[in-house]
């Protein structure tokens, strides 16, 4: 479980590395630049992992290579960015986040099962069903 610390420290990296591949460094990259995903910060603060999304930006193995390729210069534009905040700029780690791929796969499994409708009348099917006890009978009512 992360810290408050660690929470505040990732947000702020997330929000600085979005501009830094939105304005910064968006030459680097072929076709879009990756989207950022999440952020995991060690309780030192010393590193970070960062999980990038490529939904629109088309292959995501290719994005990964282009980033980690040019892991330095990306790291350079952060720590000028953030410079005044922190103490030290965390070294950085990317890898691909594949949720959104494993959540189109069950939505693919999901729309494939072939789920029957249930009964018309359950109670019609249900004969040898205990009866439940009456707490108080008619005549106690009136």
């Amino acid at each position: 479980m992360e810290s408050k610390r660690q929470q505040k420290f990732a947000s702020l990296l997330q929000q600085e590395l979005a501009t830094v591949f939105q304005r910064d460094v968006p030459h680097l990259f072929t076709g879009l630049a990756p989207g950022i995903s999440a952020i995991r910060v060690s309780p030192d603060l010393g590193s970070a992992r960062v999980y990038l999304s490529a939904l629109l930006a088309g292959s995501g193995e290719q994005m990964l290579e282009q980033v980690r390729d040019n892991e330095k210069v990306i790291r350079l534009a952060l720590a000028k960015r953030v410079r005044q905040q922190v103490r030290v700029v965390p070294a950085l780690q990317f890898f691909l986040d594949d949720s959104a791929a494993y959540a189109a796969r069950m939505d693919e499994v999901f729309g494939g099962l072939s789920i029957p409708p249930p009964p018309a009348d359950d109670k019609a099917e249900q004969p040898d069903a205990p009866k439940r006890p009456r707490l108080y009978s008619d005549e106690d009512e009136k």
